[in-house]
């Protein structure tokens, strides 16, 4: 019987334990079937809602298509650009009228100036002044300023025998320097430039004939791919210089070495080759200009200041245009033949006229606060480059008017 009770004893406590862990597992699969249940419902309304966060850093919930729409938007503010005070200058847009790209590398048909199809272009620049004194108007701003305005051609006067001129004493390197400088700025912006050999003092360009020939030879080849450079070999002759007369004072003689060289390296860029008496005796040039057949592409400078050349040279100007010798006024201004005095803007008025007629290229002189007359900038103007309309002198004003 003990042993009876015993075994009922030990069954018992079997029953009871197979009973709790029965028990125990039942519980286990109710909690987790009603855990199952709350994360399918949750991720059902997961699949129709987004969090986003609010600035104040709470969040909150939103439609798929209103965050679709945010990140759009948000692209469309990372690819329209910014608008700024200022624009990249490698991305200043061409303007019409004039420029390179448009036209492409220039030519000499009759009188006129013609783009790569024939098609007359009139240039419309404004020329630095000595690069020796005024190397910080040769900028990427200050050119970019003037092609707002309707400038296409810029002019690096590089003077030969003044204070520390190319052959004077100047630094004939960071003389170079500053040109390459010019070009390749003036390049970036689609604009024409030309390299200006620019006597004055000396009067005679066969006084440093040697100089000019060493010179153009490498600019003509360091440049001969560009087609937007121009050459201008002798500023203004004087003090005596004759267009031909056989001695060491004739220009003709002189033009035909350094076109020589040039064309050795540069077949077909324009070439601007200075007259008699400061560039003025166009009419003398016009009845025995250089051999056409030899010498193409070539064009012949008149230089004028409105308030001392009037109607005699521009008489000068029609008989050499009748003749069919092409101009190109490579520097002018409104005040006297000093650079300095009163501007006649009504003389000047009829030159342009003339000018325009005649679809002449014409240079404005000069790039500089300089506290006379011609210059183009007030001279109470710091400024090298970004100019506004209000830091431009009466001369300068006077011309970009011209230029609209």
């Amino acid at each position: 019987m003990k042993n009876l009770l015993n075994r009922i004893k030990e069954n018992l406590t079997s029953s009871k334990l197979d009973l709790s862990i029965f028990i125990s597992c039942v519980i286990v699969v109710i909690l987790s079937s009603v855990l199952l249940f709350i994360l399918i419902s949750r991720d059902s309304q997961l699949n129709n809602e987004v969090v986003v966060y609010s600035t104040s850093g709470e969040t909150q919930p939103s439609s798929t298509e209103a965050i679709q729409e945010t990140l759009q938007e948000t692209t469309l503010e990372e690819t329209t650009p910014v608008e700024t005070t200022s624009t990249p200058f490698s991305d200043v847009p061409e303007s019409e009228g004039g420029y390179y790209s448009e036209h492409g590398a220039l030519q000499v048909l009759g009188t006129d100036i013609c783009d790569s199809h024939g098609t007359p272009v009139q240039l419309k620049g404004v020329s630095t002044h000595g690069l020796s004194w005024f190397p910080e108007y040769v900028n990427k701003e200050a050119f970019s300023s003037l092609k707002e305005k309707g400038v296409n051609t810029i002019r690096l006067a590089m003077y030969t025998a003044e204070y520390n001129g190319y052959c004077s004493g100047g630094d004939q390197t960071a003389l170079k320097n500053v040109i390459h400088k010019g070009v390749q700025e003036a390049t970036d912006l689609d604009m024409y430039v030309i390299i200006d050999w620019h006597i004055l003092s000396d009067g005679n360009p066969n006084t440093y004939l040697s100089e000019a020939i060493n010179f153009f030879d490498e600019m003509s080849k360091t440049y001969a791919s560009n087609g937007n450079v121009l050459y201008e070999i002798c500023n203004e002759p004087n003090g005596g210089t004759a267009w031909e007369d056989g001695s060491d004072y004739d220009i003709k003689s002189y033009a035909e070495k350094v076109i020589s060289v040039i064309r050795a390296n540069d077949p077909d860029a324009i070439v601007i080759v200075g007259t008699p008496t400061w560039s003025q005796d166009i009419d003398i040039v016009s009845r025995d200009p250089l051999d056409s057949t030899i010498y193409h592409n070539i064009v012949y400078s008149l230089h004028f200041y409105a308030a001392t050349h009037k109607e005699d040279i521009r008489n000068k100007l029609i008989e050499a245009h009748n003749n069919g010798l092409p101009v190109f006024v490579s520097e002018f201004s409104i005040c006297d033949a000093s650079g300095n005095g009163w501007n006649d803007t009504d003389s000047a008025n009829t030159w342009m006229e003339l000018l325009n007629s005649y679809n002449i290229s014409y240079v404005a002189w000069n790039l500089s606060n300089k506290a006379e007359s011609s210059s183009l900038l007030n001279s109470d103007c710091s400024k090298t480059g970004s100019f506004t309309d209000d830091d431009f002198s009466e001369s300068g004003t006077w011309y970009l008017e011209q230029l609209k």
